[in-house]
């Protein structure tokens, strides 16, 4: 199923893997070589035997090139399984395709400038590999030995280029080694280029995909050719002291690495127009270090902050002024920050810290106090609660920071605890999603699949302390779970942790739809839902909610929207105007109710390349419509309190 599908990336690089992302232009115009006739026969499914083929072909040191793979993908082929169409095969040759970048963090789908997210030729190795191997794009996304190829072919060029030569020393690689990062800088594909000889170093044995088993032996006394980094990056990275300021409270250990510009805007919000109103939160399905090599590197998403899970410090990453590209949304990019937390979902309550639960509530009520961002779960959301923006990105919209997340402790954090006085209103009112996290022991299917830090090895059903309480489609345990309409075509939802069809979670709010005996029913992403709420103890009543229902006098339901772009006529000339359609298999029919945000929002976009915010005369709702929110247009609905 679609949730099944790793969490992360517009690019994925594995752990520690970072992209290629250099200058084309700078490759030398030798000819390519012809392909080997019977590489694939050869290798007879042996991944070992495809790299030392090809280091033999091209004249690249074996072990540079089994260390460099291992930096890039810890060997696994990943023909597009880990990504959404950016880097593929062990050497994670890049093809970032506009689909790309609409499905990954930038959420760029439906945007009238999509094609400038995609412009940068270092977002496209495979293409230079193809030439200079003579393997297909095609051949070189699906097979592992072409994909060998074809990197060992793009190294071999970058030594060339700097030396004249493909020396059998694997010492004289390190500037080839780190163009291969073809970071910005020489900082980073410094870092790189250190992590590949470390790797040399200490070797390696892994089995990867499709059960190869690979190893590298320990080279313990390799002293690489570190002087190379200049000749490969000639311009001296700038002064650290060039480096902004992090913004963050005087309580949070903070230091600021700038992401790769490629992975955010630059933008001027709040003075330019664009109002900052949520805060995101994510995990980072990779080491803390992992993640800031990955966002650093072109192609990839960032976020504006990185939290560690040992002792909470932090890194900011992009400027609060600025967008990050986090969210898989453009729209709510535009409108908010990202804070990506180290850990796993799946593993979430091993991984989130008291350090980390405490850094954070810092790092957001400073910024709430900044931006004006109110402290409560419409404004402060999980990425798992952001919604999609056109109907072909729903089912692969990210589940961090998962059901470990504990909602209650860190709002109360933030000084506006969970209400501990439970109850259910009346039909037609609302109430807020109260389990204690503790106490609300629920059981979630983890396949390996889900949880990339490799602690799951085989599908288990875990029971824990969660912050969700399932949904079902009647006021009975062996009901099923409530599916949704994109991630399921028929049947009922499931316990697998990634399906978030059929969940609330702490903190949320919804319209009490009836009651019966032990359960509670709400108005759930179009349909009645049922929880299980025994003497009320999931829910509290929620007066003054404020709650938006279809008119009466019109239409027997409204469209559900994932962004809230202006009027193509309301764009000025010369700016594409963004498609906005609605999420087709979602509706508010009349006669239901959802909790949306106190006020309705303008619609507005922007384009980086000119710096203008462009403007339209409708106003949107936020809502919570099922587990994620959705945007209704205030024309359509009206509103009041609850009581």
């Amino acid at each position: 199923m679609h949730q099944h599908r790793p969490r992360r990336p517009l690019l994925a690089a594995l752990a520690g893997g970072v992209l290629a992302a250099g200058c084309l232009t700078q490759l030398p115009a030798s000819a390519a070589a012809a392909p080997a006739a019977a590489h694939a026969g050869a290798s007879a499914g042996s991944r070992q035997a495809e790299f030392r083929s090809a280091a033999a072909e091209f004249h690249v040191p074996e072990t540079v090139l089994l260390a460099l793979a291992y930096q890039e993908s810890q060997w696994d082929a990943h023909p597009g399984q880990y990504n959404t169409g950016g880097g593929y095969g062990p050497l994670n040759l890049t093809d970032v395709t506009a689909q790309a970048a609409g499905a990954g963090g930038a959420g760029a789908a439906g945007r009238g400038d999509l094609g400038e997210f995609t412009r940068d030729p270092a977002l496209h190795t495979l293409t230079a590999a193809s030439r200079l191997s003579g393997e297909s794009p095609h051949a070189l996304r699906s097979d592992s030995g072409a994909n060998v190829r074809g990197g060992a072919a793009l190294l071999a060029s970058y030594e060339k280029d700097l030396t004249g030569a493909t020396p059998a020393d694997p010492a004289q690689w390190y500037g080839a080694v780190a163009r291969y990062s073809q970071a910005p800088d020489r900082t980073t594909a410094g870092t790189f280029a250190a992590r590949v000889y470390a790797t040399l170093r200490t070797g390696a044995a892994r089995t990867a995909d499709q059960g190869q088993h690979v190893s590298l032996a320990a080279q313990p006394s390799l002293r690489p050719a570190t002087a190379q980094l200049a000749e490969a990056y000639p311009k001296a990275p700038a002064a650290d002291t060039s480096a902004p300021a992090p913004e963050c409270p005087t309580t949070v250990s903070c230091r600021f690495i700038a992401a790769s510009p490629s992975n955010g805007q630059v933008a001027a919000r709040p003075d330019d127009g664009m109002s900052v109103k949520y805060i995101v939160i994510h995990d980072t399905e990779t080491s803390y270090d992992a993640a800031v090599n990955l966002f650093r590197t072109a192609g990839n998403d960032s976020a504006h902050y990185v939290m560690k899970s040992s002792d909470g410090s932090v890194t900011q990453m992009v400027p609060t002024k600025d967008l990050a590209f986090h969210a898989g949304n453009y729209w709510f990019n535009m409108h908010s920050i990202g804070i990506e937390h180290e850990g796993y979902a799946a593993q979430g309550a091993t991984w989130y810290t008291q350090a980390q639960y405490e850094e954070t509530a810092d790092l957001v009520r400073y910024l709430s106090a900044r931006f004006g961002i109110p402290l409560d779960r419409e404004h402060i959301l999980g990425h798992d609660n952001v919604p999609a923006p056109t109907d072909g990105t729903v089912a692969g919209m990210h589940w961090d920071p998962g059901p470990y997340w504990d909602w209650n402790r860190f709002m109360a954090l933030l000084g506006v605890p969970v209400p501990t006085t439970h109850g259910v209103g009346a039909v037609g009112t609302a109430v807020t999603i109260t389990p204690s996290f503790a106490a609300n022991v629920q059981t979630a299917r983890i396949c390996p699949a889900d949880d990339p830090s490799g602690a799951t090895p085989a599908c288990t059903n875990r029971r824990a302390p969660t912050s969700f309480v399932y949904v079902h489609t009647a006021p009975d345990p062996s009901a099923p779970i409530m599916a949704d309409p994109y991630i399921h075509t028929s049947g009922a939802g499931t316990m697998n942790i990634a399906d978030w069809g059929g969940r609330v979670s702490a903190g949320q709010q919804y319209v009490v739809a009836g009651t019966s005996g032990d359960w509670t029913a709400i108005w759930y992403a179009g349909r009645k839902g049922w929880i299980l709420n025994p003497a009320a103890k999931n829910t509290t009543p929620a007066p003054g909610a404020r709650i938006v229902a279809a008119k009466s006098a019109g239409p027997a339901s409204v469209p559900v929207y994932g962004v809230a772009y202006p009027d193509a006529s309301e764009y000025p000339a010369g700016l594409d105007p963004s498609t906005m359609a609605p999420l087709g298999k979602y509706t508010v029919p009349q006669g239901q109710g959802y909790v949306a945000t106190q006020l309705a929002t303008g619609t507005d976009d922007y384009f980086a390349s000119s710096g203008t915010v462009v403007t339209g005369a409708r106003k949107f709702y936020t809502i919570q419509f099922g587990y994620r929110d959705a945007l209704v247009d205030m024309a359509g609905v009206k509103a009041s309190l609850s009581s």
